[in-house]
């Protein structure tokens, strides 16, 4: 039988009940505390690039892309914090990006090198992978587009399929496809289960909105300057909540293992509506443009970051949410291991 919502039921009256009993001292505090944030709960982003240097990210402080030489080191620090999982993405060099972006079935491609550095680090921490297109496309599109410039659903689906097969070949655990076509899901899942990754994990970006909130990303990915026109066709309208649950349900009937609301902070409404619709994890992915809100009013004087980035990602677990994926997550996990 579904949990039902029930009002909360006030304990008594004033001078009987007094709430700030139980906010009186720290310990106090913490053995009341409703919703926990650990390293546990948190995905690192991580950019990987050609090259033998890390590349500093303007639009993102303190932030680099790595050479796939220096994956070994970011490994073993995520398993030294207790983070699970590592997100991949690639900053594709100019010469290797496409209109078909091809590249995303190369074997030897970025991801896979980094995959394989990866693996051989640690088995700890789980690594996860982008599914979609843009980052080896020449027009910045997550997939196929034709003459007109309309991008290609199922044509791109194709492509995705071959994509996350050749993530899978190379050792990736959770296979993240963030490209918004309709049915990808169901067809990843059918290919994985007949080349027998029947373990590989699916979380689906079932809810990924048009935000203007992934401009520093899309810097750190090489995209920026590259994109024709946009990509509301496939993403999400920023003011449509219903409409999440709707594609929720069909990747979740299509294979999902669990599924991802993007951006965070400006979505916690849909996180915690589909926390409550569905009994499967749910995950959120506070981005680029949310991490470079809170660096420039760090660097300004105007935030404190020890304080507000905790409070930040508590949110998102109050709101329903099994973990985070966030560019912060090295100095959270530090923070919560003091």
């Amino acid at each position: 039988m579904p949990l039902r919502y029930r009002p909360p039921m006030i304990p008594g009256q004033f001078p009987a009940t007094r709430l700030r009993r139980n906010r009186r001292t720290p310990w106090l505090r913490a053995m009341v505390r409703e919703t926990l944030l650990t390293p546990a709960s948190l995905i690192w982003p991580v950019f990987v690039t050609e090259g033998a240097e890390p590349e500093p990210i303007v639009t993102m402080p303190g932030v680099v892309r790595h050479p796939v030489g220096s994956l070994g080191a970011v490994a073993r620090e995520a398993a030294s914090l207790g983070i699970p999982a590592i997100a991949l993405f690639p900053n594709t060099p100019a010469d290797r990006r496409s209109a078909d972006g091809r590249e995303a079935l190369n074997p030897d491609n970025l991801v896979c090198r980094a995959i394989a550095e990866l693996k051989a680090a640690t088995d700890a921490v789980g690594i996860m992978t982008d599914v979609a297109l843009d980052p080896y496309t020449t027009h910045g599109h997550d997939g196929l587009v034709d003459a007109a410039g309309r991008v290609l659903n199922d044509a791109t689906v194709d492509m995705l399929v071959g994509q996350a097969l050749n993530q899978a070949r190379a050792g990736a655990d959770i296979l993240a496809p963030s490209d918004m076509m309709d049915g990808r899901v169901a067809a990843i899942r059918r290919a994985l289960e007949a080349e027998g990754f029947a373990d590989a994990h699916i979380m689906a970006y079932s809810a990924k909105y048009a935000s203007g909130f992934y401009g520093p990303f899309r810097d750190a990915v090489g995209a920026a300057g590259r994109l024709t026109g946009d990509k509301a066709t496939y993403q999400m309208d920023p003011a449509n909540g219903r409409e999440a649950l709707a594609e929720v349900a069909l990747d979740v009937a299509e294979g999902a293992d669990s599924v991802m609301v993007k951006p965070g902070l400006p979505y916690l409404d849909v996180v915690k509506a589909v926390a409550d619709r569905f009994d499967l994890p749910v995950f959120a992915y506070c981005v680029s443009g949310e991490y470079a809100m809170v660096e420039a009013a760090v660097a300004a004087g105007m935030l404190v970051r020890e304080t507000v980035v905790p409070e930040m990602l508590t949110a998102f677990r109050r709101a329903g949410a099994a973990g985070v994926l966030t560019y912060h997550a090295p100095f959270v996990a530090r923070l919560l291991g003091r």
